[in-house]
């Protein structure tokens, strides 16, 4: 009986003692838990490092990077900014315009001519975009100071008119704040807004910002709140994209929609915009509208107190428009007296692009009879 009991025990004792060898093979040596834990966080570490940093941008006439084939001139800081003329020779010319294209565009995408009138016109492209090499200290100040440089390395003369559409048209505030003195005259067509501007009532800014689709608003959340997450943003799959880099049709409105046919032309140069890379082009766009800017444009005062009726600042929008909100545009024209406010009925974001428009807004810029 007692021999049983202890064959009971020890065959007991030998299932006990099997289950602890068997656990204590598993056991990891003692730190190894914690090694594995930092390698693990310095592999995401290295990794989300990467996914954060942009590829070096494909400057034209490198090694690697598109031809150049356009006009250029070198900058004081050594970089190139590309041109094109367009109208009159400047030399003959009775008036001298520097267009500023859009978000997404180049110096292809000009204000169309009016023959008949003496008028030249310079396009050129933005840092980043087109054939224009990529200025990654770019500021609000900082192409103000390339359009300035651009006129007198092309010999413009000591005054010249300024348009610019969207995101161009957003950058003659700066114009306008950094460049007064060389102005003749200045139009924002549907010029972007930043939503941040401190002079914005908040109850105003935050119902525009939540009109926007929610990709947008995300977008624009972290160009402005975190910058540097801006690449990964807009190169991530998980989320839906900037409705305006992906061409969305719901940023549209019924006009837009009627006149993109007229867009069929740039088929021709469209992969020249972004050739050297999206991000010191329109993502860097995207960071320096949307970012913290130098100024507030409502804070800015007449700058051409002395010469009312002969230099006139003109701000156009459409009361349709699904890319810049009208209220925002509403706001601003009535803190600023002294800009002439054109709101048009039933026009979108593209208006310039209507039969006619871009005469009257020209002919208006320059004081010509219609």
């Amino acid at each position: 009986m007692a021999s049983g009991v202890n064959r009971k025990i020890s065959a007991a004792s030998a299932r006990a003692h099997t289950r602890k060898s068997k656990q204590s093979s598993f056991r990891l040596p003692s730190g190894m838990f914690k090694k594995i834990l930092v390698v693990l966080l310095m592999g995401f570490l290295a990794w989300a490092y990467q996914a954060i940093q942009s590829p070096a941008p494909k400057i034209c006439g490198s090694l690697d990077g598109p031809p150049v084939t356009a006009s250029r001139i070198k900058l004081s800081d050594g970089r190139h900014l590309a041109y094109k003329e367009h109208g009159v020779p400047k030399d003959r010319a009775k008036y001298k315009i520097v267009f500023v294209h859009a978000f997404d565009s180049c110096r292809h995408d000009a204000i169309e001519i009016i023959e008949d009138l003496g008028i030249y016109i310079v396009s050129f492209d933005r840092p980043g975009y087109g054939e224009s090499d990529p200025n990654p200290k770019r500021t609000v100040k900082s192409i103000p100071m390339d359009i300035e440089e651009l006129a007198d390395q092309l010999g413009l003369g000591s005054k010249f008119y300024v348009i610019g559409f969207s995101m161009g048209g957003q950058i003659i505030w700066g114009c306008l704040k950094y460049i007064p003195h060389r102005l003749a005259g200045a139009t924002l067509l549907a010029p972007m807004v930043n939503y941040w501007w401190p002079s914005f009532p908040a109850n105003l800014s935050k119902k525009a910002y939540y009109e926007q689709l929610l990709q947008d608003q995300w977008t624009l959340r972290v160009v402005h709140y975190t910058p540097w997450l801006t690449y990964w943003w807009n190169s991530q799959k998980w989320f839906p994209a900037c409705s305006v880099v992906a061409h969305n049709d719901a940023i549209f409105s019924r006009q837009d929609k009627e006149l993109m046919p007229k867009f069929s032309n740039r088929k021709d140069y469209m992969a020249q915009i972004r050739q050297q890379g999206e991000f010191e082009s329109i993502q860097r766009d995207l960071m320096v509208g949307f970012g913290s800017w130098e100024f507030d444009p409502m804070d800015l005062k007449n700058p051409f107190p002395n010469n009312e009726g002969s230099v006139s600042v003109h701000l156009w929008h459409g009361d349709e428009d699904l890319i810049v909100p009208v209220s925002l545009q509403r706001y601003i024209a009535q803190q600023l007296p002294w800009v002439q406010y054109h709101e048009l009925p039933g026009a979108g974001h593209f208006f310039p692009l209507a039969d006619g428009m871009a005469d009257a807004i020209i002919k208006t810029l320059l004081s010509v009879e219609t």
